[in-house]
């Protein structure tokens, strides 16, 4: 049964009259009756009968208005999610991200994002490792990636988001603890390192040395962990400095204080993959801040 033909249907039932409803359907009132004619032939039912001068649907008639509502309402729902999502206004973004990169501007662009199109689902995949993550877009299980390291692949493009200094975060009884400030490279020798062992991030790791081997300096490692709140953690029982992107001062640890290293960074990209359809990729892309393409 067509849409047409149900459209018709409830219009003269809202109508209670044929040529009304003709009218408000910009057709011949002919037509409309011929229409109706077919259609109650082809269904073996009367549809509508005329009570006090009003057409009105019969109970077959009835019950056919009561269903042609609800198929028409789910056509117009369809036709409308469908325009929706080719436009990036519905639909679902996934989006990995570096554990460390929640602390600076992504949070903020997330919700910007959320804030301007809330029809769409945001599915965020937390993840330590830089190369799970471009496969992860390159595979298409992840539209975006926001990573430490610029993807590899060909087939994705990188895009440098922001940079920020690395930070040393210090037990708070510690002598380098007490003073503000940036501190220089070479001071970090005076203090046991506490770090994340290299196969559970290889990337931070060799970050971290090569500060060290930037200074002429040797890093003393007095613990590892696996996460940053355990980092801190150790920090602020005085096993000592715990090295990570500024950004982490946003946790605000009780028991250890944050210096900014001379002269470090480290750098956050967003990677996609060139030819992703989806398009809340693009969406994404806008609502960020613009940032010069990595080559």
């Amino acid at each position: 049964m067509e849409l047409r033909l149900l459209s018709y249907v409830v219009a003269v039932a809202e109508a209670g009259s044929v040529a009304q409803a003709a009218d408000a359907l910009h057709i011949t009132q002919p037509t409309l009756s011929r229409q109706l004619r077919d259609l109650e032939r082809r269904l073996g039912a009367k549809l509508f009968t005329r009570e006090n001068r009003r057409t009105v649907p019969t109970a077959a008639g009835a019950a056919l208005v009561e269903r042609a509502r609800v198929l028409l309402a789910n056509a117009a729902a369809a036709e409308q999610q469908v325009r929706d999502i080719a436009a990036g206004r519905r639909g679902r973004l996934t989006l990995t991200f570096a554990g460390s990169g929640i602390n600076g501007p992504l949070a903020g662009a997330l919700a910007a994002f959320r804030a301007t199109l809330p029809d769409v689902t945001l599915n965020l995949v937390e993840s330590f490792n830089d190369a799970a993550m471009s496969t992860a877009v390159l595979d298409g299980e992840a539209d975006i990636a926001v990573q430490r390291l610029p993807a590899a692949d060909v087939q994705l493009v990188t895009r440098l988001w922001w940079h920020e200094p690395m930070t040393a975060f210090l037990p708070a009884g510690h002598a380098l603890a007490q003073s503000t400030g940036e501190i220089k490279a070479a001071e970090l020798g005076q203090v046991p390192l506490v770090i994340w062992p290299r196969e559970e991030s290889s990337q931070s790791y060799d970050e971290i040395m090569m500060i060290f081997r930037t200074a002429d300096a040797t890093p003393v490692i007095g613990a590892e962990a696996r996460t940053v709140q355990t980092l801190l953690a150790l920090a602020s029982a005085g096993f000592g400095a715990a090295i990570l992107a500024d950004s982490f001062r946003a946790l605000g640890r009780y028991g250890v204080v944050p210096r900014t290293i001379k002269g470090t960074s480290t750098r956050m990209y967003l990677v996609w993959r060139r030819d992703n359809p989806n398009p809340l990729v693009e969406q994404f892309l806008r609502s960020v801040s613009p940032a010069n393409p990595v080559q």
